[in-house]
């Protein structure tokens, strides 16, 4: 029998409930049937008040087979299930379940624009058990039908241990590395690069890639081979993106280990074209199906790709649904660079809030973003560039940045565009 059926009963259960020890400091893992929760850019805690758990609603309702649905103007949450519905107010310290109310003794709350609900009116109400190991600061979920599981220490972070946080730039004019290679890798060391963005010229010759990627390597910078233009988006030079694909993957399959391409870079920006006004749809339905080809000849040809978005990318929904175009992009490809063209971190238009959206779908979806800013001249504006600052002031809003950015999972560094801009700045800069 569901408890859901009693709500007085379920109110009476919920006051009685011992409460868990106050670790408000450290860190709360939850784990549901033996599976540990990853909440990817707010963690669980321990409200000092109720002295109960408290949990972003979205990750843990899911793990119970839960919907969820958020309405902004009401400040409310709804999960469903095939028999219940139950509806939590922000600020509120009572549900309305199935047309009752029940309350509880810990309201709703918003933590860094994640709805934080207490975890355990949440599994009480769906019949779940729970256990608190105290000793691993870990709460047990346990729902009808499972065993009870602990599960083990969970394993450390690959990613933190091996991923290096990156910091790259695009180098558009490929025959420099004919002739500059010491000088850019000069610069690249000078300015803790990690990747190079090098857009791909075929008459250069393959010798000349195998040098500067070796070079490149040999001072632990990587070297990412760059491609794309806007008509990219339309299936009539869709040969052209399986050329550079098989241009790169013969290119890798014949030189050394230390003088391949990382993976696969693409630039190609159909908002760029008048038909993005004129015929949104069709160009957004294109550009998905050039999606779907990089993620299906990139897969069959053991590579990795990155794509980059614009900041607003999420604000574009896949057609005939209210999907974000950004998350269904990061679902396909490896890692995105988000151009994020402004010359301040804070602020309503600053770094920082044009990129939280993505770093959040990121995170959720786990893949890894990077943030890029401009050096070039901007049409747009001289806010979208720090071409008419200095790469002292760059550096400190990057700073400012990271400081509000590198706490999700997603975040992977920074990207500055682009090579000639920037070293055109920095020698500005020391002037």
């Amino acid at each position: 029998m569901k408890r859901i059926q009693c709500a007085g009963a379920l109110a009476i259960l919920l006051s009685m409930t011992p409460t868990l020890p106050s670790y408000a400091a450290s860190q709360v893992n939850v784990a549901v049937n033996g599976n540990y929760v990853s909440f990817p850019d707010e963690s669980p805690y321990v409200d000092v008040q109720s002295n109960r758990t408290m949990v972003p609603a979205r990750f843990v309702a899911e793990q119970l087979g839960l919907r969820v649905q958020w309405n902004g103007q009401l400040d409310q949450v709804t999960f469903r299930s095939k028999d219940e519905t139950i509806v939590l107010t922000i600020g509120q310290n009572r549900a309305h379940v199935n047309g009752k109310y029940v309350t509880f003794d810990a309201p709703a709350s918003i933590q860094n624009d994640r709805t934080m609900v207490p975890l355990r009116f949440i599994s009480e109400v769906f019949d779940a058990q729970i256990d608190w190991i105290a000793e691993r600061n870990l709460v047990v979920v346990t729902t009808p039908g499972h065993s009870k599981v602990v599960p083990g220490l969970p394993a450390p972070s690959t990613t933190d241990q091996t991923t290096k946080v990156q910091r790259g730039t695009w180098i558009w004019d490929t025959t420099i590395i004919q002739t500059d290679q010491d000088q850019i890798l000069t610069f690249a060391q000078d300015n803790q690069l990690t990747t190079i963005y090098l857009q791909i010229d075929r008459d250069i010759p393959v010798t000349v890639y195998q040098q500067f990627v070796r070079k490149a390597r040999a001072k632990q910078v990587t070297v990412e081979a760059l491609a794309g233009r806007p008509q990219w988006a339309f299936p009539d030079n869709h040969n052209q993106i399986k050329a550079f694909i098989l241009w790169v993957k013969s290119y890798n399959a014949s030189v050394g280990s230390e003088e391949r391409f990382d993976r696969l870079h693409f630039d190609i920006e159909p908002y760029l074209l008048p038909e993005w006004k004129t015929d949104n749809k069709r160009v957004v339905e294109n550009w998905m199906n050039t999606i779907r080809l990089l993620e299906k000849e990139t897969k069959e040809n053991g590579l990795k790709m990155t794509l980059d978005v614009p900041f607003w990318l999420h604000l574009v929904k896949v057609p005939d649904s209210t999907y974000s175009m950004s998350a269904w992009v990061l679902e396909k490809v490896d890692s995105v660079v988000i151009m994020d063209y402004r010359n301040v971190a804070l602020g309503n238009d600053g770094i920082v809030a044009n990129a939280n959206t993505i770093m959040k779908e990121a995170s959720t979806l786990k893949k890894k973003v990077l943030i890029a800013v401009e050096t070039a001249p901007n049409s747009e504006g001289n806010f979208t560039s720090f071409y008419t600052s200095s790469t002292g002031k760059m550096n400190a809003e990057l700073q400012i940045a990271k400081e509000k950015l590198a706490h999700f999972p997603s975040y992977a560094g920074f990207a500055i565009h682009d090579y000639k801009s920037w070293t055109e700045l920095d020698a500005k800069s020391k002037k």
